[in-house]
């Protein structure tokens, strides 16, 4: 091996001769081929023909004394010297027994053919598990014939003098004169005709390992590789690709609005062009193809043992999967400390005004008024929402928000719920914030200390303490989580907890469909302009129904996934007439109530006639996702179950979908939230595996308050002697008949000498909200070490 060598004879070992990429990519071909790992072949110029360039050139000196005078911060000197350095390797010429080993290698290579290649980077600096380097050198595609691959490959080497590459190397502390280049010329992929994208064999925003993730997009790979796209994405579950089960766990529908193509133009090898809508509307792979990629994947991870990143093309004249690229995953893999942080103000200034904490964290921002969702737009990225109050339509804005404040709503409004889900701080009810508070004024919103929730003028210093995860102590009940947005899923998990205690059903349906049931199963009834904006959203599935029913598996395996084997509990949707009201065609379908609180929600509507082929679309969904999926640690809950003989007629028409109790392990709780259910407990146990008990619900209906007051929030509380008395016949029912029984409220969350109650009473488990698991953990093992 001296100036090229075939990448069939690298492996890894050559990683100093070939740099990271190309000795991956020859350890692929040599290790992974038998196991249908299809990688283009080609050949790798060496670190030694870089070397030798320079030298022939009088080059290596001259570079070196160059980058001497290029200073961090100043990036105009920087543009300067990169610029100089790149042009003297451009103009520089190949030796002539270097130009001649190219030349043999890229003919024996084409065999005659038109001799399109791509030419790609190479670093031995490349791929480190301190410093990936990903992205800092140049990769040329569409390339044919020897004169314009020898220049493509002074290009490459021009490109570890790009300023982005001198500066992320002085980042990192790397000495300039210890990084050589190598170029791979390898067979081009016909991507341009098909598709391509990036795997990882991890998530990349939580590190958790037990999924692929895919991305792929029509054309070749640059575009997504610069971001130039939105693309598709497809998450797999591990386990599953290796036992051949089902393993697509969800799939984002991407824009794909652009893609990269070979050009016509003598003077260019690749255009960018638009994608047609009615592409941009289906996604770029097959599920078949989507599994052939994530099983390669898996198979490239165990070789290598550790998490990777991959680079995968489709052949779109040959129908051919490819991978192009496989390195480590240098981020997550090696970001694997886990602490709980806990959030308090270094210093106080002046309170603007008071409401109720959400969260217990911190957040400061610019605070912005929105009074109605057709001003969302004005809201930027980290700034606070201050309003009067939000519904299900206000999730778009809230996502980008650092915090929130309210005038209206109690501890379990919508403002409330969303805050906790998306791990931002929020102080509600206040009254007057949207009168109190200045638009365009920085604000801090203090969650961190105890119910009151304080919002300060200015952006006031704090400081966040850290506990690690490992040291705390066994509580004396199981922990479980109360989650709704499967985004979430995969962060959370990572906190300490027995699974979770309570997934809802309703916030899937407007998070990842927005479309009212009835809206998909009677279509082709909708006004025009209704039906075509549904169909706009649907057109990557194969029928309306099916979209419904896919999306809702995707949300539920996606929790499920995340957490197994510990259960997750999927309660069934408990939208209320008016919430139905606001998904996509929802008018057209929901009767007007004066109290949607108190009406048709929850059991009521899954017996109904005008309900019930809607429930068969949920049904069919949990069905897939523990048969076809095989994540039985899936079971399912009905709420609002108002009389034993709706207990019985509800969990009969869910049998007749295929949902019964017993097989394969299948157990179906209620939702223990209204008075009679805890008096009658053990007329409805008879029809369940237990209970999980709903405080919130209870609460209101056993004191008469509307939850969602601000008027009367500060008597709502969980703690009342009535509420108590109800939880002791509902918890002792449960514990005489040895079933299941938990709890799902807020109480436990919000009072922790409420959950010290609790476990007394002989709770089984305790779900809360994310934010108050850790405090909750520890306040209740403190509690059972005094009392041993």
């Amino acid at each position: 091996m001296r100036y090229v060598v075939d990448l069939k004879k690298l492996s890894m070992s050559d990683l100093e001769a070939v740099g990271g990429k190309n000795a991956s990519l020859g350890e692929m071909l040599s290790c992974l081929s038998h196991q249908g790992i299809k990688v283009p072949g080609g050949f790798s110029t060496t670190s030694k023909g870089y070397e030798y360039f320079l030298q022939a050139n009088d080059l290596q000196a001259r570079i070196q004394e160059t980058l001497k005078q290029a200073s961090n911060g100043d990036t105009q000197n920087l543009d300067k010297i990169s610029a100089n350095i790149r042009q003297w390797i451009l103009e520089a010429s190949f030796p002539d027994d270097m130009q001649e080993s190219i030349a043999q290698a890229y003919a024996q290579m084409v065999k005659g053919d038109c001799g399109c290649v791509a030419v790609r980077s190479s670093a031995t600096s490349e791929d480190l598990p301190e410093a990936s380097f990903a992205g800092q050198q140049e990769t040329f595609l569409n390339v044919s014939g020897l004169p314009n691959v020898l220049e493509a490959i002074k290009k490459v080497y021009a490109s570890l003098f790009c300023s982005r590459a001198i500066s992320y190397r002085q980042y990192q502390g790397f000495n300039h004169n210890d990084v050589a280049i190598a170029a791979a010329v390898q067979t081009m992929v016909r991507s341009d005709k098909a598709a391509s994208g990036v795997i990882f064999t991890l998530d990349t925003e939580s590190g958790f390992e037990g999924v692929v993730f895919i991305t792929g997009a029509y054309g070749l790979g640059e575009t997504i590789v610069q971001g130039a796209v939105n693309p598709d994405e497809f998450y797999l579950y591990k386990p599953n690709i290796k036992s051949g089960k089902s393993a697509i766990l969800r799939r984002n529908l991407g824009e794909k609005a652009l893609k990269m193509i070979y050009s016509k133009d003598v003077c260019c090898n690749t255009e960018t062009v638009k994608v047609p809508k009615k592409e941009q509307g289906q996604f770029c792979l097959t599920d078949q193809e989507v599994e052939t990629l994530a099983k390669m994947a898996v198979t490239i991870e165990d070789h290598y043992a550790k998490p990777m990143d991959i680079e995968w093309a489709k052949d779109g004249e040959t129908g051919e999967l490819y991978i192009v690229q496989a390195r480590p995953e240098t981020v997550q893999s090696h970001n694997k400390h886990h602490v709980i942080k806990q959030y308090r103000l270094k210093d106080k200034g002046p309170i603007i005004i008071s409401g109720r904490a959400v969260g217990q964290k911190i957040g400061q921002g610019v605070a912005r008024i929105i009074e109605s969702p057709q001003d969302m737009h004005r809201l930027k990225p980290g700034e606070i929402l201050v309003t009067d109050m939000t519904d299900p339509d206000w999730e778009p804005i809230m996502k980008l928000a650092s915090g929130i404040v309210t005038n209206r709503g109690g501890r379990t409004c919508h403002a409330a719920i969303i805050a906790r889900e998306l791990g931002i701080p929020a102080v509600i009810a206040c009254k007057n914030a949207t009168d109190k508070i200045d638009e365009g004024d920085g604000i801090t919103l203090c969650c961190s200390e105890g119910e009151t929730g304080q919002v300060y003028k200015g952006l006031l210093p704090f400081h966040v303490d850290k506990i690690k995860v490992d040291e705390l102590p066994e509580p004396p009940c199981k922990i479980t989580m109360n989650l709704a947005n499967p985004d979430k899923a995969f962060s959370l998990r990572s906190l300490p907890n027995h699974g979770v205690g309570l997934a809802r059903l309703e916030f899937i349906i407007n998070h990842m469909i927005g479309i009212h049931p009835h809206a998909l199963l009677q279509l082709e009834a909708l006004a025009p302009a209704l039906k075509a904006t549904i169909m706009q959203r649907i057109q990557a599935y194969s029928s309306p129904r099916e979209y419904y029913i896919e999306r809702l598996k995707e949300g539920v395996a996606t929790i499920a996934a995340a957490f197994y084997p510990n259960p997750i509990i999927v309660r069934f949707s408990d939208f209320k007439s008016n919430e139905y009201a606001n998904l996509i065609g929802g008018k057209e379908f929901e009767p007007h109530e004066e109290n949607p609180m108190l009406g048709f929600r929850g059991a009521s509507r899954y017996v109904s006639e005008s309900f019930i082929d809607c429930f068969a679309m949920e049904c069919e969904a949990m069905k897939r996702v523990r048969d076809t999926m095989g994540l039985d640690n899936a079971h399912v809950m009905l709420p609002f179950v108002r009389t034993v003989a709706e207990a019985k007629a509800a969990t009969q028409t869910m049998a007749e979908f295929g949902l019964q109790r017993e097989p394969n392990g299948l157990q179906c709780y209620m939702m223990c939230e209204i008075p009679s259910n805890a008096l009658l407990a053990k007329d409805f146990l008879e029809y369940f595996d237990g209970f999980s008990i709903g405080s919130n619900d209870l609460t209101q209906l056993t004191l008469g308050l509307d939850r969602d007051s601000g008027l009367i929030a500060d008597q709502f509380d969980e703690r009342d002697p009535a509420v108590k008395a109800l939880l002791h016949e509902a918890i002792q029912a449960c514990l005489a008949q040895g079933k299941y029984v938990g709890i799902c409220g807020q109480g436990p969350s919000d009072y922790p000498d409420f959950a010290a109650w609790l476990v007394g009473e002989g709770i089984e488990s305790i779900s809360l909200n994310p934010d108050t698991v850790v405090e909750t953990w520890v306040a209740l093992s403190k509690v059972a070490n005094k009392s041993s």
